[in-house]
């Protein structure tokens, strides 16, 4: 009787957690893995990205990550960001003749607004960008030699650019013409934006054989086995756009010898709300096993796999959060009502999931003597002098007698806002004393992306010269800082830290402690 009582919205909320559930999840992610893998054979010599953070559910196999957002490509909204170049997928692209990027979207899109609009940006930008540079050269800086090749002033051959390199914009169909013109009216403002970054255009005018040229393949394209194109045939270097996801507008229940489920297109999306601490790698390593589990003993299997995975590292000195699970506001009325999903998950963002060393990646960011990464890798680093740990848990129990250390525990903006902030005069002073002496830096924080990135960041604006060489703030000290300013030390960072993935609140509190009047130089 006290279940007869539930309102008709707790009954639909509940129905709905049922049709998201865990073995949901899984399922339709493996099921659509499957797609990826046939793909992705098509053209096996083209590496296979993932575009974080959904994306990278989809396969194990992944050659590296990108990470392009849906937000810079909303209808009638569209940007382009120079804070998220993503110049490695370029060049990787020059180097391979093309890529393959897979993302994923919920229920009433084929695409992603990522893929329909955000890369193909991306991609005439950067073309844009190099045309531009290629004239540049041309008028000022060229030689000619007898078979008439154009070089640069390194003496480096650029011939292999033509005059008609492609600088259109390529969107697919369904983007209307009127959108189109409004994206392609701001393209020279973008190209403008891109060449003031100071980003390394030149790298990918040596590297880019042809220009970029985005396509769209989904469980709906068609394509003719016996006619795949290869790509080295095609006058564009191809950035093939792989929606991994059915764009079914309803769920599909479908059956098995032994289970039934419901397909779940994105499944990989918004993973906080239902992994319950399971990460890409760890279902890969262990989806056999979860997939034949059946929807009954699913989340039992993943509270294992996540446990036994948070006593390894734990063991081992690496941090090893305890993954906890509310319970639903329904228990009391109904013993089997599912359990809420964790308030966060543990996602290692690795270049290679096959294998164990892409996970102890640090950047040097180039001869500025500061290095960002990991925390739990902090000790394990050659060449330190100094670490700057902004974990806000993890601290070095024991450290070479000869390396500084200092932990300044700073949370994520969403759960503070003045985290960073607050915390940013200490690590400038930390890192100016011990730069000055000539020593090496390490910038660590839980995953070596976002946090670190920003005290790096501060550190480089307010203690490094334009050309990355440490003068102890005398050129800032003569400048007045502002945000496109902060950007471009940003693009300086992001050409070595490839996976940097700065957040938009703690940039803002970046740009107040450097506008501030925080930084003192006594």
């Amino acid at each position: 009787m006290e279940a007869e009582r539930l309102s008709i919205y707790r009954v639909s909320r509940s129905i709905k957690r049922k049709e998201n559930s865990l073995y949901n999840a899984l399922r339709s992610i493996y099921e659509d893995s499957i797609f990826i893998g046939e793909i992705s054979q098509l053209w096996p010599q083209l590496p296979l990205l993932a575009n974080l953070r959904c994306g990278f559910w989809y396969s194990p196999n992944f050659h590296s990550t990108c990470y392009f957002k849906s937000t810079d490509g909303h209808t009638n909204n569209c940007s382009f960001n120079t804070s998220r170049l993503n110049f490695h997928v370029a060049l990787l692209a020059g180097q391979k003749g093309g890529c393959v990027i897979v993302d994923s979207t919920r229920r009433g899109k084929r695409f992603p607004d990522s893929m329909s609009r955000t890369i193909p940006i991306w991609t005439c930008v950067l073309n844009r960008a190099i045309f531009n540079y290629l004239n540049r050269i041309g008028e000022r800086d060229t030689g000619f030699d007898s078979d008439s090749n154009i070089y640069n002033r390194n003496g480096e051959n650029t011939s292999h650019i033509s005059h008609d390199w492609d600088c259109s914009l390529h969107l697919p169909l369904w983007v209307s013409t009127t959108e189109k013109a409004v994206i392609e009216d701001r393209l020279e403002e973008w190209t403008k934006e891109l060449e003031a970054s100071g980003a390394d255009i030149a790298s990918l005018v040596f590297s880019l054989k042809k220009p970029l040229r985005p396509l769209w393949i989904s469980q709906k394209t068609v394509i003719w086995l016996n006619e795949v194109p290869d790509c080295d045939s095609w006058d564009f270097t191809p950035i093939i756009l792989v929606s991994a996801s059915s764009s079914t507008g309803t769920f599909q229940i479908r059956t098995t010898s032994e289970f039934s489920w419901k397909y779940i297109p994105g499944a990989g999306d918004d993973e906080e709300s239902w992994a319950r601490g399971l990460s890409p790698k760890l279902f890969w390593n262990h989806a056999y096993e979860l997939i034949n589990s059946g929807p009954d003993l699913c989340n039992q299997k993943v509270a294992t796999i996540v446990e036994k995975d948070r006593v390894y590292h734990a063991h081992r000195g690496q941090n090893a959060p305890q993954v906890t699970v509310k319970l639903s506001k329904l228990a009391s009325t109904d013993h089997h009502s599912e359990q809420e999903p964790p308030l966060y998950s543990d996602i290692s963002n690795i270049s290679n999931m096959n294998s164990a060393q892409e996970d102890c990646i640090i950047y040097w960011l180039g001869s500025t003597n500061i290095a960002v990464g990991k925390a739990e890798f902090g000790t394990n680093v050659p060449k330190v002098d100094c670490i700057l740990n902004c974990h806000p848990e993890l601290a070095f129990a024991c450290l070479p007698n000869a390396i500084a250390h200092l932990h300044l525990p700073i949370v994520s903006s969403k759960l503070n806002r003045f985290s960073l902030f607050s915390n940013l005069p200490s690590a400038f002073n930390f890192a100016k004393l011990n730069l000055s002496k000539g020593k090496s830096l390490l910038v660590c924080c839980h995953d070596g992306e976002d946090i670190s990135i920003c005290v790096c960041l501060a550190i480089l604006t307010s203690l490094f010269n334009d050309e990355g060489a440490f003068d102890d703030g005398k050129s800032f000290n003569g400048t007045c800082i502002t945000k496109w300013e902060m950007r471009r030390r940003l693009v300086f960072i992001c050409k070595y830290a490839v996976n940097a993935r700065p957040s938009r609140g703690n940039l803002k509190q970046v740009f107040s402690f450097l506008s501030g009047g925080r930084v003192s130089f006594s």
